[in-house]
């Protein structure tokens, strides 16, 4: 983690938003903002549920990408460790001390594939998912070569129509294939159904979750029957965690929205007809924007615009007002409905984004906010490692 004295030679508005200490009024704009307060309550929530489920989670650090809050995830929330989606993503995470990193992917190509050999070196339990035999041979050849052991998940494509196998033989193959070879271990089952993370019904969720369960299920009955354990059966999400947590078959989530929250999900349903952002989950991450223009009476002109977040799931929702909508964005600009002229020039919002890991990967910083103070500046640590 940076301290105050790290950043004596940061300008605010130039290298950083802002600076230990400031009020967090003097934020510069547009900005990550997080509640401290919210995060730090939304952490602890799903550790005590995993815990009291019997579950490991494994937070997912492609959300967040940041070494500080994955570390706060196991201080905590008890986090036995992180999944991510590339090498490069995984290997900030081992240099940064999280000591159990799973590229939740499948890792091809030669070199990345050498890099990920060398990352136990690290200190870091290192785990990546297969889905084809040919692959086993190329992971044992560098593990080999680098004197490492990777272990290693079959993946199953429970519903999400990427990767993955889709047969209890093809799972049964490769898992025996990864116990035989030099270097690699066998460590269980990947199956996430990501398909069905942001249907709003709680009951379509569950329908689709309660196949994928019957289909792991029997790839784990039918390992065990040939002396096969798994130690990870892993998958869950911030709208599925529930399901897997009482399945009986899964040991480990692998939920990541949970903690900062978007609107995108917050649109979904628990099982009382209740969206998850009201009761469930807190809102703890916020695009902070300023009223950059007002020049049109009944529109006001903020400074946080595409550059600024990620609308593939839908716009931004401005938190916490009902008399102001933001309605449309470009490059550097967001347009707000303004009806009645309550905002002013200088005026600042927190905007909720559509979708927060694309919005967090555009950004340099995340500014921690408690009590009308900025309390911490963490780096988006893995902030491109898109390889």
């Amino acid at each position: 983690m940076k301290d105050m004295i790290e950043f004596a030679d940061y300008e605010v508005g130039y290298d950083i938003p802002a600076k230990p200490g400031m009020d967090a009024a003097d934020v510069q704009t547009p900005a990550l903002v997080l509640d401290l307060d919210a995060l730090e309550r939304n952490i602890k929530k799903m550790g005590d549920y995993a815990k009291a489920h019997g579950m490991r989670h494994r937070v997912h650090g492609k959300m967040h990408k940041s070494v500080d809050v994955a570390l706060l995830q196991v201080e905590l929330g008890g986090a036995c460790g992180v999944c991510c989606q590339k090498v490069s993503e995984a290997e900030v995470f081992a240099r940064g001390g999280i000591k159990d990193v799973l590229v939740s992917n499948q890792v091809r190509d030669a070199a990345k594939i050498d890099r990920l050999a060398r990352m136990p070196k690290l200190g870091a339990r290192t785990i990546c998912c297969v889905d084809d035999l040919a692959n086993v041979a190329d992971l044992s050849a560098a593990a080999q070569k680098h004197g490492t052991e990777i272990e290693c998940l079959v993946e199953i494509d429970c519903g999400a129509g990427r990767c993955g196998v889709t047969t209890t033989p093809a799972v049964v193959e490769i898992a025996k294939a990864i116990e035989a070879a030099d270097g690699l271990k066998f460590a269980g089952i990947q199956a996430y159904q990501g398909a069905m993370q942001h249907m709003d019904a709680y009951a379509d969720r569950k329908a689709k979750l309660d196949i994928a369960v019957a289909q792991v299920k029997d790839a784990v009955d039918t390992l065990a029957a040939d002396g096969i354990e798994c130690d990870i059966v892993g998958g869950g999400g911030t709208g599925s965690y529930y399901f897997e947590s009482n399945s009986g078959v899964y040991n480990e989530l692998q939920c990541g929205s949970y903690a900062f929250m978007d609107a995108d999900y917050g649109r979904i349903l628990d099982e009382n007809g209740n969206r998850i952002d009201r009761g469930e989950w807190e809102n703890a991450l916020f695009i902070l924007t300023s009223v950059m223009s007002h020049a049109k009476a009944d529109k006001a002109i903020v400074d946080a615009g595409l550059k600024a977040q990620s609308v593939d799931s839908g716009l931004p929702v401005i938190f916490g007002r009902d008399d102001v909508e933001y309605v449309k964005c470009s490059d550097e600009h967001g347009v707000v409905a303004d009806p009645d002229g309550v905002l002013s020039v200088n005026d600042k919002l927190k905007l909720v984004p559509g979708h927060c890991d694309p919005t967090c990967n555009v950004h340099d910083w995340y500014v921690g906010v408690r009590d009308g103070k900025v309390e911490t500046v963490w780096p988006v640590s893995a902030r491109g490692r898109a390889y």
